[in-house]
């Protein structure tokens, strides 16, 4: 797939490697790409404004009004018109910025204006590179979603030799025309997921739950959409924001979840289970609050339905089933076993065990399973890299 009419975004940032903004702008245009260049003040410096105007055939901004006549440039316009957005050379001021938000520049206004895609491409001396607020920085930036073009390793303007160099403007093409291409390889499936916990009524103002955050199966989610899948996401209550372009189906309980994850089955190509469903819900909801009397108080439970289970059964036109097993003592063997039974086509397995991992965190270490009994290890990374793991592994059984 090649970039022909997709609209990129361009920010050039104070670095001695902005004079090879120059031949990434001319390559993005052979590419048939339409590109809009924003740089600051810095960047200046090292490149002129006419050059890159010249190469991407639209003005370069840099301010936000626009010379003598004091029109406004729409920061928010620029960040919405994008397919993508590029921040190339990416200095550390201007990672630090894009970090934590701060808006001293038209660049980091359009940055936090951006709803498509974002990528940087770092470039900086050897020290300031592997400096631990640089590298806390790029975590950040990941940790939002963003792409990480690495800086390569080469002889730097200091005369060091060591990473820091900005990826040449060739393989920042390739990343670009790769992201676009992965978002067609999906185009056209069904994707069904499940996340978060459930919440089973004790009375009106109680429920028995557990500690799911949902930040995995949101994870998985937004990595489906950007894929080209049409997502539905069936979610327990949860307290982070709902991915874009997905359909959402809220749920409490254990039997609405079911509900709505039947409803869907049929016609999906691929179900997820990332949900932590609870497997007791109470025998009796009272219809008033429970009042604080017995010593010891007893409520009587019933199992609620299997759904791994139920739907591992129904599997009858071709769907790939994933399922998920958190497990504290013996992960492994619980894990097949739980494949075997409820029919799935592979099982992520995580332990609690594992520092880092399980609910509430930002990270998760995986291991995943298949039917013929292959396991696929994976290190500790953060939920949206794992998403993105268990996306490719899907793909490669899909295809």
């Amino acid at each position: 797939m090649s970039l022909k009419n997709k609209k990129i975004l361009l920010g050039v940032s104070g670095s001695i490697a902005a004079y090879k903004s120059a031949l990434l702008v001319r390559l993005l245009v052979k590419e048939g790409a339409e590109v809009k260049v924003i740089m600051t003040h810095a960047a200046k410096d090292f490149i002129t404004p006419l050059t890159l105007s010249t190469l991407s055939k639209n003005p370069v901004l840099s301010s936000f009004t626009n010379g003598e006549n004091g029109e406004w440039n729409n920061h928010v316009e620029l960040g919405l018109w994008a397919d993508a957005m590029i921040i190339a050379p990416a200095s550390a001021n201007t990672l630090a910025k894009c970090a934590n938000g701060i808006v001293d520049n038209l660049l980091i206004a359009s940055y936090l204006s951006a709803k498509c895609p974002v990528f940087f491409a770092p470039a900086m001396d050897l020290d300031m590179y592997v400096h631990p607020s640089t590298v806390e920085n790029l975590r950040k930036l990941k940790s939002f979603g963003n792409e990480i073009i690495n800086a390569s390793y080469g002889e730097l303007a200091s005369g060091l030799v060591g990473e820091g160099r900005l990826a040449e403007p060739e393989e920042v093409v390739h990343q670009l025309t790769k992201f676009f291409s992965r978002k067609e390889t999906l185009k056209g499936k069904k994707v069904l997921i499940t996340a978060g916990p459930t919440q089973e009524p004790i009375d009106p103002v109680r429920f028995i739950s557990n500690h799911s955050s949902g930040k995995m199966g949101f994870a998985i989610a937004e990595a489906f959409e950007m894929a080209g899948a049409e997502v539905v996401l069936v979610s327990g209550p949860v307290s982070i924001p709902f991915p874009n372009g997905v359909k959402i189906e809220k749920v409490q309980s254990a039997q609405q979840m079911y509900e709505a994850t039947t409803k869907y089955f049929l016609e999906s190509d691929i179900v997820i289970l990332s949900a932590a469903v609870a497997d007791y819900t109470p025998l009796h909801v009272a219809d008033k609050k429970i009042k604080k009397k017995e010593d010891v108080f007893t409520i009587e439970m019933t199992k609620t339905t299997d759904i791994a289970a139920t739907l591992g059964k129904e599997k009858k036109t071709g769907q790939i089933i994933v399922g998920f097993a958190l497990e504290t003592d013996n992960e492994f063997e619980n894990a097949k076993g739980k494949l075997e039974r409820k029919n799935f086509d592979f099982i992520v397995l995580n332990s609690l065990q594992d520092s880092g991992a399980g609910f509430r965190y930002d990270t998760n270490k995986i291991k995943i399973i298949n039917r013929a009994g292959k396991v696929y290890n994976f290190e500790l990374k953060t939920k949206k890299e794992v998403a993105m793991d268990i996306l490719e592994t899907i793909i490669k059984i899909d295809s």
